[in-house]
């Protein structure tokens, strides 16, 4: 796939994220932007309807006295509301500070304090008593808001709630979003991101505006991605990778498919049936050894014909990439093969999946060239925390 290495977009860019969301709501009102499991089926959101919930939730934020890069903890597994959350805190001009939901009571509580939180996301109740059980060590937190479950009428309130009280500060400050939006600095924090430390306590990596902001415009640049594409997304968005996909929807102006139950994956996948997802190799050596394992069990001719497929798949592939021609015979074997297995694998994933990126490690090579044989692309990346992930 070619890279474009044209970079004249720097010079257009939204100057923060939250005037990139306010651009792309404006761009792109009645197209979906998220989606989101209800019950047994998926709940379909517009980006009009983001962004009037994202605005209450800012507006809650600047009614609890949330100022510019003061930070707003989020602890919560991947799920629509931590992204709404997220968009709030740089909407109201402030800066998330992600937590993982498995990180421990003692290291979150040291996390909120060490940024200094105002205002903390929660999941459900676990990760409630994790901040009332160390009340005393979050002097700065004032409100706690949960996204499942209840309030206590005092220290925390419900998402709901938070809602209700920034559509009060919105009736008597109309323009207060867009203002705020207005005074975002390029060089503002957007994110403190926690990498774990092997021998102290974990650090935060300050990530600005601007970095996010190139991030999605340098994706959105390579023209592999436009509205019309489907992203599931179930990425940590504790992690930097997740925080860039999330980005260059913003610049490109495709819906997500949210849900961050990996166990979920594959059959959310083949439910919601998404153009591209971004994981680990973790996933793909996961989902590689489950359709291995159900073909084994099948055995018999079943069994033969999955191997046989895959023999023929890997050596046409491996002829594309030297440039060489494709016998006659070869090719009409893939063709038969592409009807009758392929098709089978590409359709465990929705059947509609152009490609995955593959990142946070190197992938096995031949995990790779297998998902390529079966025509499902793998696309990988290079980067780090510190320079908001994507590099290469």
């Amino acid at each position: 796939m070619p890279i474009n290495t044209d970079a004249s977009f720097v010079d257009q860019m939204a100057p923060n994220v939250a005037t990139l969301f306010l651009d792309r709501v404006a761009a792109s009102p009645d197209r979906e932007a998220f989606r989101y499991p209800q019950g047994e089926s998926w709940e379909s959101i517009t980006w009009r309807q983001t962004g009037e919930t994202v605005s209450a939730l800012a507006a809650g934020l600047l009614a609890l006295g949330i100022e510019p890069e003061q930070r707003v903890g989020i602890a919560s597994n991947t799920r629509y509301e931590w992204i709404l959350a997220d968009l709030a805190v740089m909407c109201a001009g402030g800066a998330t500070t992600t937590v993982y939901p498995s990180t421990n009571a003692e290291d979150t509580a040291y996390i909120l304090s060490d940024s200094e939180s105002r205002v903390v996301f929660v999941e459900d109740a676990t990760q409630v008593k994790k901040l009332t059980d160390n009340k005393s060590e979050l002097p700065h937190v004032s409100k706690v808001v949960v996204f499942d479950g209840a309030g206590d009428g005092d220290w925390v309130i419900t998402l709901e709630e938070l809602k209700t009280l920034g559509k009060g500060y919105l009736a008597e400050h109309p323009s207060a979003i867009e203002e705020k939006a207005q005074s975002i600095a390029p060089d503002q924090l957007a994110t403190l991101i926690y990498t774990s430390g092997t021998t102290a306590r974990p650090k935060g990596v300050r990530l600005r505006h601007r970095s996010w902001v190139f991030e999605g415009e340098a994706i959105k640049a390579q023209n592999i991605l436009d509205e019309s594409d489907l992203q599931f997304l179930w990425l940590p968005m504790a992690h930097s990778f997740g925080k860039v996909l999330l980005s260059a929807q913003l610049a490109c102006g495709f819906a997500s498919a949210v849900d961050g139950r990996v166990e979920k994956i594959v059959d959310n996948c083949a439910s919601v049936k998404p153009t591209f997802m971004g994981a680990a190799p973790r996933i793909f050596e996961k989902a590689y050894g489950r359709i291995q394992t159900m073909q084994a069990a099948e055995g018999g001719a079943k069994e033969k014909l999955f191997h046989k497929a895959f023999a023929v798949g890997l050596q046409v592939e491996a002829l594309k990439r030297e440039g060489a021609s494709i016998p006659v015979g070869l090719k009409l074997q893939h063709g038969l093969f592409d009807r009758l297995v392929f098709s089978k694998v590409r359709a465990r994933f929705g059947g509609r999946v152009r490609f995955f990126i593959s990142g946070a490690a190197a992938l096995n090579r031949e995990i790779a060239e297998w998902f390529n044989a079966a025509g499902i692309v793998i696309l990988e990346g290079y980067g780090m925390t510190e320079n908001s992930a994507g590099a290469t």
